[in-house]
């Protein structure tokens, strides 16, 4: 596990951001969705209202028990109820001391969810990009 959040920081450090941008583009994105076997290798909604945008996520990241799903597919992890998926990144989400506080904070205010998310993605979309000049407005 220590691993997979280390792979997640390099990742998004290469981007410029930090372990609250980390945490805050994961989870909104995660918010929204499901994974599709045929596409990803993995199956399953993150949470129980996939098309709604909110702090569900973190709440259901870190209040339920997750267990590894015993399949063919990509390694994740189901919680108890056996309908809810989590990737292996997503745990660390929880396992890693720093993203733990940030999945916390969130998980308790969606409204400060809401706007680093908002935040953090335009800085991610808007990253390598110097030239304004050459984007009409």
């Amino acid at each position: 596990r220590e691993r997979l959040s280390m792979n997640a920081k390099q990742w998004y450090q290469r981007r410029v951001h930090g372990d609250q941008e980390i945490v805050a583009l994961v989870g909104g994105g995660h918010a929204i969705g499901r994974c599709h076997v045929e596409r990803s290798g993995f199956d399953g909604p993150w949470t129980f209202s996939p098309t709604t945008f909110s702090n569900e996520y973190f709440r259901v990241l870190l209040e339920d028990t997750w267990t590894q799903r015993p399949w063919r597919g990509n390694k994740q992890f189901q919680d108890s109820t056996k309908t809810l998926m989590m990737l292996p990144t997503d745990m660390a989400m929880r396992d890693d001391p720093e993203f733990r506080k940030w999945s916390e904070i969130y998980m308790k205010d969606g409204e400060r969810l809401s706007r680093d998310f908002a935040v953090a993605f335009k800085k991610l979309v808007e990253s390598g990009f110097n030239d304004k000049r050459s984007c009409p407005v």
